[in-house]
């Protein structure tokens, strides 16, 4: 895998769980995907097909082409939705939402119902957590634009983005409604 993430098709289709699976396989894919979750290059000096996932990266990537948001470029979505689901609510309300084993928390510009929002949260999250993201960015904690607009966060120095910053939560199914933050 290169600096920027990207990975020879050719060579992952050699690999045993792809062996079936051709280019055009591949090019679908990456065409149908509903998230835009992946993006298809031909390598710029040898021309070859490469691949790369948008955001949810598991090790780091040094040349994502992630574009900072902050007040002083006026990029600052309106708002900023962790989705997650009710059974992990009160783990999350009491220490906040960590990266995992992921390198950034995920965040989408919005609800999944509101016009423009692509990706950056599971159609079948049950809560949404809005986070004030103006308040955390004058707190150095580092926002960023993935390639189709999820917003991404490695929160700050134990991976955390805390409860601090959350701003409303609400429970989406099977009734909306909002959820105590306290």
């Amino acid at each position: 895998m290169g600096k920027d993430g990207f990975l020879d098709v050719a060579a992952i289709l050699q690999l045993p769980q792809f062996r079936r699976s051709t280019e055009q396989t591949v090019r679908r894919v990456v065409d149908s995907n509903s998230k835009q979750r992946f993006r298809l290059r031909s390598h710029p000096e040898t021309g070859i097909l490469q691949i790369r996932a948008n955001q949810g990266h598991s090790i780091p990537v040094e040349e994502l082409e992630l574009v900072p948001i902050s007040q002083e470029a006026a990029n600052v979505p309106d708002e900023a939705v962790h989705g997650t689901y009710l059974r992990l609510w009160p783990s999350i309300k009491g220490v906040g939402l960590r990266r995992m084993s992921r390198t950034h928390i995920h965040l989408a510009v919005g609800l999944p119902e509101a016009g423009g929002v692509v990706s950056g949260m599971r159609g079948d999250c049950d809560v949404a957590v809005f986070i004030g993201i103006r308040k955390a960015l004058n707190d150095g904690i580092p926002f960023y634009f993935s390639t189709n607009r999820v917003i991404l966060t490695p929160g700050n120095q134990e991976g955390i983005l805390p409860p601090k910053y959350f701003e409303k939560v609400l429970q989406l199914k099977p009734t909306r409604c909002s959820l105590p933050l306290d």
